[in-house]
């Protein structure tokens, strides 16, 4: 159903880009906290940052599935590179390809295809947490434009993105539905990328402050109609927990990977460790649950390629995926012991990197919740559809 050459083709071209160029840069970019930019520029040429943007525009036009196969073999060698490409694709090219004008389209779109040119979302703010709907930074009509101010907080890829997609309040008394996004050139005067923060794992992803001071806007800057802003950033999210649940799949693999080559090779007091079963059962779950997290990635990403509804799926891949990759990196280590324990193993940077994708884009219990509502709309829906089909004289009865 997944499956086929192209795909195939996808994934072994990620595969040999991974091992050839960033295998051997990885540790280093984790230790400088940078992003290697000779690293960059190979993805741009690889079209990595323009996999989602359509092929009209230079793009590659990759199915979902197709990304999230590349997401997932960069991921399994450096999380900091999945996570670069994964904003950039389901964060940046997507919304403004579903949400914009044709205007917006043509003026932003082009510069992603054909330079690879990033595109940043600025939504969490300081303060708001899980709460989306907190948005304190504001959008108020001045002159014939819209003046900006406020601050963003964790966002991915700012110092090398062109174009920025903001959420702002335009209507303070409608709550949610008072809620729009805008487009925003890194040139424009008042706005400012503040310094890189400091984190536990993904050290090479460059993630930093936004900040808007009275920043003036063209009335054509807002993306889609006025009050859709929290409409478009759940749909966002939505495709994006499929990226995270891919990078969280990546990282997974990688661990066994490692953990794998670890144990076939090492001698222990009674020959190679890989021959107890203490070592055999936490190999084989790691295994196991990779293989389940997969196919909900997939599915996840099938579903979407197809229109079909997604969110539920995506939800379930990105809370199981995160979880899979978080066990698998630390029973790598748990394996390798004190090898797996030390600084540039990779298992060690697996476990930092995962970290982030049980907390970005929704937290594990943000999607407990959001699983457990489609789970009772289901229920609902399916009960209705009882009482509804039942004959007239059994309704009467009742």
């Amino acid at each position: 159903m997944w499956w086929d050459s192209k795909v195939e083709e996808i994934r072994d071209e990620a595969r040999s880009f991974a091992e050839s160029i960033v295998a051997p840069i990885v540790n280093r970019m984790d230790v400088t906290s940078e992003m290697d930019s000779h690293l960059l520029e190979e993805m741009k040429r690889a079209g990595y940052m323009s996999m989602l943007c359509p092929k009209e525009y230079g793009g590659r036009g990759l199915s979902t599935l197709e990304y999230a196969v590349v997401v997932e073999e960069l991921s399994r060698i450096c999380g900091s590179t999945g996570i670069t490409i994964a904003a950039a694709n389901s964060l940046g090219v997507y919304p403004v390809y579903l949400f914009g004008s044709q205007a917006q389209r043509d003026l932003v779109l082009p510069g992603v295809g054909e330079h690879g040119n990033l595109i940043s979302f600025g939504l969490t703010e300081p303060g708001a947490g899980s709460d989306a709907s907190g948005t304190k930074t504001t959008a108020v009509e001045s002159n014939g434009n819209w003046l900006l101010n406020g601050s963003k907080c964790f966002i991915t890829n700012p110092r090398f993105s062109t174009w920025f997609i903001a959420t702002a309040v335009t209507d303070p008394d409608a709550g949610a539905r008072g809620i729009s996004s805008f487009l925003v050139h890194k040139d424009t005067d008042g706005f400012s990328v503040g310094k890189a923060e400091t984190k536990m794992g993904l050290h090479a992803s460059d993630t930093s402050m936004l900040h808007f001071e009275d920043v003036t806007l063209d009335t054509d800057a807002i993306l889609g109609p006025r009050g859709d802003g929290f409409k478009q950033f759940m749909m966002t999210l939505d495709g994006g927990r499929i990226s995270i649940g891919a990078m969280a799949l990546g990282l997974a693999q990688g661990s066994l990977d490692v953990a794998l080559r670890y144990a076939k090779d090492t001698l222990g007091i009674e020959g190679k460790i890989h021959g107890r079963q203490a070592i055999q059962f936490p190999l084989s779950d790691m295994a196991t649950q990779i293989e389940a997290a997969r196919h909900l990635v997939y599915h996840a990403a099938y579903l979407k390629d197809q229109k079909q509804p997604f969110a539920k799926q995506s939800a379930m891949a990105k809370l199981y995926a995160s979880e899979v990759g978080h066990f698998c990196s630390d029973s790598a280590i748990q394996i390798m012991g004190l090898d797996g324990y030390r600084t540039g193993s990779h298992v060690e940077r697996h476990l930092r990197d995962v970290r982030l994708c049980e907390i970005g884009e929704g937290t594990s219990e943000v999607h407990r919740i959001v699983i457990s509502r489609y789970l009772l709309k289901e229920l609902e829906a399916l009960d209705k559809a009882t009482r509804d089909a039942k004959p007239e004289t059994e309704k009467v009865t009742a």
